[in-house]
């Protein structure tokens, strides 16, 4: 595994036994919000997204996800789709 990948690795669980799931939800959110602007930071900033996907990949965190209790984004809420303001990466 290279250093970089180890370190996202280590990051992740440290997130995710800490219960600091919350930035995972931001960038959940930022991806719904602004799809194509989020394509291309997430080219320019890899270890975001590697540690986004990390920690949504825990068992206890993929399960509430996958829940019920999560609530879906929707045009309500804070992350709300923005195609006006979509500009792209």
């Amino acid at each position: 595994m290279k250093r970089s990948q180890s370190r996202v690795a280590a990051s992740a669980h440290a997130m995710a036994s800490r219960g600091i799931a919350w930035p995972n939800e931001i960038v959940a959110g930022l991806r719904y919000a602004f799809p194509r602007a989020m394509a291309g930071l997430e080219k320019r900033h890899p270890r975001i997204a590697a540690l986004h996907d990390k920690v949504a990949a825990r068992p206890r965190i993929a399960a509430y996800l996958a829940s019920d209790r999560r609530i879906a984004f929707n045009q309500q809420g804070i992350f709300r789709h923005y195609p006006e303001l979509d500009t792209g990466g």
